[in-house]
């Protein structure tokens, strides 16, 4: 990561870089990450949507995506909307992971609307202390 990208990047980014207008945060797709001393874990409600609807990636090496799309129901001719207030469309979240991620181990599942993403940690490595002999009077 740059640094310039790591001093203004914020882990609930909804930056969409490199998007198109039809790429959007569909009602407010929310994202909650702990860590925990073994994981990232990151959980999204996703009401409605079935896991065929939802991609989870890893791009750039260390950029966790989210993303989907919820379907426009079908209209009847005779229908007359009195309100719309369920998101719709393309969603996209982007989140930079921390250098302990182990990317290559990602699982992703998804019951009752709620996607579960875990990333399991590296373990910490532990500076090594070499003694140095000192010599002389």
């Amino acid at each position: 990561m740059s640094l310039i990208r790591s001093l203004f990047a914020t882990p609930f980014s909804t930056d969409v870089y490199g998007s198109n207008n039809e790429i959007s945060t569909f009602a407010n797709v929310e994202v909650d990450w702990k860590e925990t001393p073994e994981a990232h874990v990151f959980k999204a409600d996703l009401p409605g949507l079935k896991k065929e609807e939802v991609k989870v990636e890893i791009e750039e090496g260390r950029v966790l995506q989210i993303s989907g799309e919820r379907s426009v129901e079908d209209e009847e001719k005779n229908d007359k909307w009195h309100r719309m207030e369920r998101g719709r469309g393309k969603f996209v979240r982007k989140f930079w992971l921390p250098e302990n991620a182990k990317v290559d181990e990602v699982k992703a599942s998804m019951e009752n609307g709620v996607l579960t993403v875990t990333i399991p940690k590296a373990e910490e490595k532990k500076p090594e202390v070499k003694a140095i002999e000192i010599t002389g009077a």
